[in-house]
């Protein structure tokens, strides 16, 4: 059996993507071809000198083809998808289609009924969607699910997370800034924040949005354990007097919670996850796709 697993990336250009080339690299696997529209993914050569390169999702698409004609040796095993929200489950489709596993970027998709179609897909394919949710994995939030279990029943905690990362005008001329494409605010920057919320509080009883632009959402949220305050934005005037750059603050019963180190090598274990079978499934992101979409 073929222990080294051949990988193709989608969005090799996209600022996530080394995270995904080094964590292929670190757990002694080969990228073997990339994607993407845009030609400046010189960050190859650190990784993966070797593999083919397009910026034509079709020739990709048609190597990709041949790859998998050429037997077990040189197929796909894997494709990881980085490239924008709007487009991942058609990767994902793709993916499953020449008989590899998907490994996908959050959110996964923007919608919870196509977490559906793509779960049809699963079962027709036997092959699997794996995703990202690296904040699960960060060492301080493990922790604090722990304590969070432990907790008698009934006691509530009280949440406040701000997340303020700032953008300038071409955030909005981007795909990100058309919630038609990004999801907008609380799905492109908020949705890994929601997902472990949720992770270590239990499910949502009751959701508020309290604040709805194109570049800043604010809102309330009553989970299982905690009732929660929350403010995302890409908007410089939303950051607090003085601060500069991303601003980003969560406190746990008005103490602060740092969770701001540790995430060198998330992505990695999440590869090493998927790989061994045990990684994060459709069902383990539905939760956090449903709420962004009934906050959208």
């Amino acid at each position: 059996m073929l222990s080294r697993k051949n990988f193709g990336l989608i969005g090799a250009a996209g600022y996530v993507a080394p995270r995904h080339m080094k964590a292929i690299v670190d757990t002694g696997n080969k990228l073997v071809a990339a994607m993407d529209p845009n030609d400046s993914v010189g960050v190859i050569d650190s990784y993966a000198p070797e593999a083919a390169f397009f910026t034509e999702f079709e020739r990709f698409d048609r190597h990709a083809e041949k790859l998998r004609r050429a037997g077990e040796e040189h197929r796909l095993h894997y494709v990881s998808i980085c490239s924008p929200n709007y487009l991942h489950d058609a990767h994902c489709r793709f993916a499953l289609r020449i008989g590899a596993d998907a490994i996908c970027e959050k959110p996964l998709v923007l919608n919870p009924w196509n977490v559906d179609a793509l779960q049809e897909l699963e079962e027709e394919t036997g092959q699997r969607i794996w995703n990202v949710l690296q904040l699960r994995l960060h060492p301080a939030v493990i922790d604090l699910k722990k304590r969070i279990d432990a907790e008698p029943d009934g006691k509530r905690n009280q949440v406040e997370l701000k997340y303020i990362t700032p953008r300038g005008k071409w955030y909005d001329m981007s795909w990100k800034g058309q919630p038609s494409k990004s999801g907008g605010v609380a799905t492109n920057i908020g949705i890994h924040f929601f997902d472990m919320l949720m992770w270590v509080f239990g499910g949502v009883q009751h959701s508020n949005v309290t604040r709805s632009e194109p570049r800043s959402m604010a809102g309330e949220l009553v989970l299982e354990k905690a009732d929660i305050t929350w403010h995302l934005s890409v908007e410089s005037s939303d950051l607090p007097e003085g601060h500069q750059g991303a601003f980003r603050s969560l406190t746990l019963n008005d103490d602060p919670f740092d969770f701001s180190g540790g995430f060198t090598d998330l992505h990695t274990q999440v590869y090493q996850n998927a790989l061994a079978g045990r990684g994060f499934t459709l069902d383990d992101i539905r939760p956090s796709i449903s709420l962004a979409e009934q906050l959208r």
